[in-house]
């Protein structure tokens, strides 16, 4: 059989010519055309939703935060199975949908039934959708310490929350960026009760004080002549100063501050949650 179709090919040169031309040419219209991923989608389309539900014990997260959301996206249209994890002050809900789903419909889809859900969640916890990504996006791992020892672990995360992250976030392709490690730092307020009972002020003033102090807001229109400028008042904190300057109670004479009655000042959070480490 194989003598056989040397032989033809020997006696149609021309013909065996034209037709491998034809096929090459063929296969490559065909190349152009097939779309290539280099990293393929292995997973089928998943929406996560990320609760912080500070403060509760993973009994309570389970009970009041994450069963509310698996009832509400249970049902939903194109839903495959729902599951979740509840620890510490922290609910996570991953919903799968079918393969033909479509990602961005899926996520609008568990962002309906997530506003259902939200009057059945406690006071002051706010679920919200994670971003995009698939189970091949963890792409790199950044530690980060000092050379000589010189800087704290605390002083570190800060330096990783106000400067790394937002540098990482800002590079086209990254959904997400996560710091594990230290304590984040904090601006903490420590009340001196005898300051309290000489200044005659309540803890509730020193509170009401703290929420008010951190605003920015906009005035109305300067009218000078054919111009307008906006009046804007510039009142968020950026140290402990601008917040220990804030007013607890009003006084034609001497307004009582919150650095009278208690001590501002950043430090590590008092609960530290996670650690990690490099080379050992």
């Amino acid at each position: 059989m194989l003598e056989q179709i040397l032989a033809f090919s020997l006696r149609n040169r021309m013909l065996v010519v034209a037709t491998s031309v034809m096929v090459a040419v063929l296969g490559a219209l065909q190349i152009s055309r097939t779309s290539i991923d280099v990293l393929p989608n292995l997973d089928r389309p998943v929406v996560s939703i990320l609760t912080d539900a500070h403060g509760l014990s993973p009994e309570s997260v389970e009970n009041l935060v994450t069963r509310p959301i698996e009832r509400a996206v249970g049902g939903a249209t194109g839903v495959l199975r729902v599951r979740s994890t509840s620890s510490r002050g922290l609910s996570v809900v991953q919903i799968d949908f079918e393969w033909d789903t479509d990602l961005l419909d899926a996520r609008q889809i568990v962002s309906e039934r997530l506003q259902l859900a939200s009057s059945a969640l406690p006071e002051d916890i706010h679920a919200e959708l994670a971003p995009i990504a698939s189970i091949m996006g963890q792409i790199q791992l950044v530690g980060l310490r000092s050379r000589d020892g010189s800087t704290d672990a605390v002083t570190l995360r800060r330096i990783v929350d106000r400067e790394l992250l937002p540098s990482l976030l800002s590079v086209p392709g990254i959904a997400q960026v996560t710091a594990i490690g230290g304590q984040p730092s904090e601006l903490q307020v420590t009340v001196d009760a005898d300051k309290l009972r000489a200044f005659d002020v309540t803890i509730e003033d020193v509170a009401d004080a703290v929420q008010g102090a951190n605003v920015a807001a906009a005035g109305s229109t300067l009218e000078l002549g054919a111009t307008g400028p906006v009046i804007a008042i510039r009142g968020l904190i950026e140290s402990a100063e601008d917040l220990g300057s804030a007013i607890v109670r009003e006084d034609p004479v001497r307004p009582v501050r919150l650095d009278d009655v208690a001590d501002v000042l950043f430090g590590p959070t008092a609960v530290r949650i996670g650690s990690a480490g490099i080379d050992g």
